[in-house]
């Protein structure tokens, strides 16, 4: 019995263990069944997706090629752009188109102003009147015009005159005229006289190709604030590169037709700049001259930048006192034609042994003063003029101003500039300057008093690339002069040497 019990056990182990391997094999099978079924499940839910990846990849790999060659291609086209621009030649007077706005009824007057920086045979332009004019042959003046009939488009302007619409055409009917080998436009009344060269000297700055619309603003704070100091004033005269005149033809009739309220032709132009997006390039010697009486204190201290224009000449006094206006440009024109680009430039220096302080703006006036005044604030304009709008006092200009004499014994003696010459053998300009001849109040100061000079001899090199190097004002200074001529004064300027500076 106990034989046959142990056989029973051992057969029971044996059964067990089969059994066991069987169950073993079995779950085996049902785990990779399970496992396969997911598998098979999710690849039906998402039969795509390996898909997808494989087309984002594609896609993404496609987009990043297509960026690379437009920035290849941008590259390329600036480059070739680039190489362009350095084979051009640099901006000339040739490249530059004036568009001049003028009246019938003052043209007589007005045109004298024209003929005295219109290069017959140089400058290139337009005269846009409103009516025929008789004219005259070899009177020296450009083309002209009859503006284009604008009485279809609104005005409702209480205060302006309609006029405005059609001085604001002026760039786009002359970019009608189809004239080649153009790269600026630059408008201006027919009471504004251009220095042509420092037209030039402004321009060459910038890169014709782009959008650019270059002037300044009024002298007037209150003017600025009526109209714009993001406008460029028409009188002082503003320039529009070629490409920018394009895209203000194609748009500026419908443009000036949403603005029938604004007053001048200037302020239509500003709106349309805006609609363009293109701000205002400032250039501080575009002159409005939106002033009154005697432009001493202001051409007397020049900004540090070329004298690009003057404006509104028929109403403020003749710069040079007793002659005509005319004839007073005429003789500025002389030290134009010698050095362009100093022309009203200051310099500042100081006569220490007689304690004067000196103030040149060369080509138009010395002024020395008994004292020690400052650089600071003789670079200040003084006010000889009057605001544009005549209750408005001093504090109502766009700029600092100083009084003319803060001391009666500090009151400016004046030399005006009256003849200059080229001497090529020492390659400098000599300058004459006389003085102007005017009460001075009593003082009692012991110095020295200027009274004694009568004349003053500048001397000056010709510097006409001084607008290619960093903007700084010339110096000056006294020469030695024998005791024969204590009634002259004998001064130069030039280029400060390293170190020098306008010490008091």
């Amino acid at each position: 019995m106990c034989a046959s019990t142990s056989s029973q056990r051992s057969q029971f182990g044996v059964n067990n263990h089969r059994n066991f391997i069987t169950w073993f094999f079995v779950l085996l099978l049902i785990i990779y069944l399970i496992y396969s079924t997911n598998i098979i499940f999710k690849e039906d839910d998402c039969p795509s997706s390996s898909s997808l990846s494989s087309s984002n990849i594609s896609t993404s790999e496609a987009l990043s090629t297509n960026v690379s060659s437009f920035t290849l291609q941008d590259q390329q086209q600036e480059r070739t752009k680039e190489y362009v621009r350095k084979k051009e030649p640099e901006t000339e007077l040739k490249h530059i188109v004036f568009g001049i706005a003028a009246s019938s009824s003052l043209w007589d007057q007005r045109k004298e102003y024209i003929k005295l920086w219109w290069k017959p045979g140089e400058t290139r332009g337009v005269v846009w009147l409103d009516e025929k004019v008789k004219t005259n042959r070899n009177e020296g003046l450009p083309d002209i015009r009859i503006s284009d009939d604008t009485s279809n488009f609104q005005y409702t302007n209480q205060q302006g005159i309609r006029s405005a619409l059609r001085i604001s055409r002026v760039v786009s009917e002359t970019l009608r005229l189809g004239l080649r080998d153009v790269r600026w436009f630059v408008m201006g009344d027919d009471d504004t006289v251009f220095i042509v060269e420092n037209v030039v000297r402004v321009l060459s700055k910038y890169d014709h190709n782009q959008y650019y619309y270059i002037g300044s603003s009024s002298e007037s704070h209150v003017q600025n604030m009526f109209f714009s100091y993001a406008m460029a004033y028409g009188g002082g005269g503003f320039a529009i590169s070629y490409p920018l005149a394009k895209e203000l033809e194609k748009m500026q009739d419908h443009c000036i037709q949403r603005y029938p309220g604004l007053y001048g032709s200037d302020d239509r132009i500003q709106a349309c700049m805006a609609e363009l997006g293109v701000p205002l390039t400032k250039e501080r010697g575009f002159h409005q001259y939106d002033v009154y009486g005697n432009l001493l204190g202001l051409l007397g201290a020049h900004p540090v930048t070329p004298l690009v224009s003057l404006h509104h000449l028929d109403v403020v006094d003749p710069i040079f006192p007793g002659m005509s206006r005319v004839s007073g440009l005429q003789r500025l024109f002389e030290s134009a034609k010698l050095d362009s680009a100093s022309l009203m430039q200051q310099s500042i220096c100081y006569d220490k042994d007689r304690y004067w302080s000196i103030s040149v703006s060369w080509g138009y006036v010395v002024q020395i003063i008994r004292g020690n005044i400052s650089p600071r604030e003789l670079e200040m304009p003084t006010r000889t003029f009057l605001n544009w709008y005549k209750r408005a006092d001093y504090t109502a200009y766009a700029f600092n101003t100083r009084p003319v004499t803060k001391h009666p014994c500090q009151k400016p003696f004046v030399y005006y500039m009256n003849m200059a010459k080229f001497d090529r053998s020492k390659n400098q300009i000599i300058g004459i300057y006389y003085r102007h001849r005017e009460p001075s109040p009593y003082c009692r100061w012991k110095s020295e008093s200027p009274e004694n000079i009568n004349n003053i001899v500048l001397l000056k090199k010709p510097d006409f690339n001084r607008w290619k190097k960093s903007p700084r004002r010339d110096c000056c200074g006294v020469l030695p002069s024998n005791n024969n001529s204590k009634s002259n004064l004998y001064m130069w300027v030039g280029n400060c040497r390293d170190g020098e500076i306008s010490e008091l």
